[in-house]
């Protein structure tokens, strides 16, 4: 098996060469051969523009052809990917492209409703050198035909040389995580580890050259990424990139393009169920995919099987320090095992279930989920303490999970991280959002917490403490919240209370404001 993603490609870009490997929703599509040619333009672009080996490289857009062409020069020129979430705020970019040291950021232009060159500009860090809008650039921003010309300066051979240095054990990505001290975190991953990954992914899917991969899921997050576009074209297969979920256009793409794999979080199914187009779409060309992120019903997966004709229908479980994936239900699995448990570990890898001093529990009983093997991080970016702290001297990653193992071996996840919640398959850290709120003048103390949603899961319910003699109005901080957070992070309620039930020393008592909630 090919040890780095260049390589991946390449091979399979080879053996695939007339096939076709991406088809853009404008209509661009690109066979395997041209894919790889303009792989290699864009990284003579990036060396052009003083792109190092080892280099972080943010791409901040939407899920699009240039993304994916983008983020395969990045690699071939020996650089680090780091993804960057399009729903962040300039604030929470900023402090992203600051923490990698990213010299280079492809960005979207015009989309959801803003221009993101401008949402940046207040405050982008003064490492960031280079601004490549990728399309709908306004006059004077470098465009992505202004990048790509910069290749004109470098041989092609320079990125063959960039390419033969890079090893499995170097650095692919750097994907940052929220955590729970409020403060995004960034995971650092190999090449030979999230390829090993990678394969293990798309052989419980039955990935084929024959398939056709409709990603709606962000190129941000690792299941767009990594198990999305990446996986789909060193499957050989063609892949479809979609920028803005809606079911309706979603399934006339479906139709039209023949789509047989389409992963996604249960609220994706559930709209496309409830649409009432769905009865005169035809979505017989539809074969695999898999779910998760959230509880899932069983009777959903049983719809998802029998209403929208899936034959593999998946569950998994995993993290961004795990390169996305820690265990994985497989395709002979019924429904109530594929629904009520997250499937089996990775061959190769280990989990456990262990109790506070770190020992395992007995099968069917409850600990802390802890993960060894190769798809383990490298580690948090210049952060040797929170490293530490999350993967023990034995190599063991806490993942601060509570599960389950049955006799089986199969895995059941029964509480979140710490007090994190999933909203519409988002990740979402009341810490870190607590942070922001607390920066609003009328705002004492604040206290966040998941409560259940019937569309997106969870959603956030801020209990907010009024500063003395100041107004505070729900709708109004609920307001202020959209203009300093990514969307998915800003809470749906707000009760503004007298105080927040605390311990005696002093912890506010969350489990207490769920009940309430």
């Amino acid at each position: 098996m090919n040890q780095t993603a260049p390589l991946a490609f390449i091979d399979v870009a080879r053996r695939h060469a007339g096939r076709i490997a991406l088809v853009g929703e404008d209509g661009q599509v690109f066979s395997f051969e041209q894919l790889d040619r303009q792989r290699i333009e864009a990284a003579r672009a990036l060396i052009a523009l003083g792109v190092q080996p080892g280099d972080k490289v943010a791409l901040w857009a939407q899920n699009c052809a240039e993304w994916v062409i983008a983020a395969l020069g990045v690699l071939s020129a020996g650089a680090a990917v780091v993804p960057v979430n399009t729903r962040m705020k300039g604030n929470e970019v900023g402090y992203v492209l600051e923490r990698s040291g990213a010299r280079v950021l492809f960005s979207a232009g015009r989309f959801l409703d803003q221009y993101y060159p401008e949402v940046l500009a207040p405050h982008r860090p003064k490492s960031l050198e280079t601004v490549v809008v990728l399309r709908d650039a306004r006059a004077g921003d470098l465009d992505w035909a202004g990048f790509l010309a910069r290749a004109e300066g470098v041989p092609a051979p320079a990125v063959e040389q960039r390419t033969a240095a890079i090893g499995p054990d170097s650095l692919m990505d750097v994907i940052f995580t929220s955590g729970t001290t409020g403060r995004p975190k960034g995971v650092m991953t190999s090449h030979g580890q999230n390829l090993r990954t990678i394969a293990e992914w798309s052989r419980h899917m039955g990935l084929v050259p024959e398939d056709r991969y409709l990603v709606v899921n962000p190129f941000f997050h690792t299941f767009g990424y990594k198990f999305g576009w990446m996986a789909g074209l060193f499957a050989g297969a063609m892949v479809l990139p979609h920028a803005v979920f809606d079911a309706a256009a979603l399934m006339r793409r479906v139709a039209q393009e023949r789509i047989s794999v389409l992963p996604g979080p249960p609220t994706l199914f559930i709209s496309i169920l409830n649409d009432p187009q769905r009865g005169t779409a035809d979505l017989s060309s539809l074969r695999a995919t898999i779910t998760g992120a959230a509880a899932v019903a069983p009777a959903l997966i049983e719809r998802i099987r029998a209403e929208l004709g899936f034959k593999v229908v998946l569950t998994g479980y995993g993290l961004t320090e795990s390169c996305g994936v820690v265990s994985l239900c497989g395709p002979g699995d019924d429904a109530e095992t594929v629904a009520l448990t997250c499937g089996r570990p990775l061959p190769g890898t280990e989990v456990r279930c262990v109790d506070g001093d770190g020992k395992p529990v007995p099968a069917g009983e409850a600990g802390e989920v802890v993960v060894r093997g190769y798809n383990v991080m490298q580690g948090y970016l210049d952060d040797a303490k929170a490293t530490a702290e999350t993967i023990d001297p034995q190599g063991w990653m806490h993942t601060g999970d509570i599960g389950i193992l049955d006799a089986r071996g199969y895995l059941r996840i029964t509480d979140r991280l710490k007090d994190m919640y999933i909203a519409g398959g988002f990740n979402c850290y009341p810490a870190e959002i607590e942070r922001i709120i607390a920066g609003h003048p009328a705002v004492a103390q604040v206290a966040v917490v998941g409560v259940p949603d019937e569309r997106l899961g969870e959603v956030g319910k801020a209990f907010v403490v009024p500063r003395p003699q100041a107004q505070l109005d729900g709708k109004d901080l609920i307001a202020w919240c959209r203009d300093n957070m990514a969307n998915y992070k800003v809470p749906r309620f707000v009760e503004v209370v007298a105080s927040l039930p605390t311990n005696a020393a002093g912890k506010v008592l969350k489990f207490e404001l769920r009940k309430a909630g």
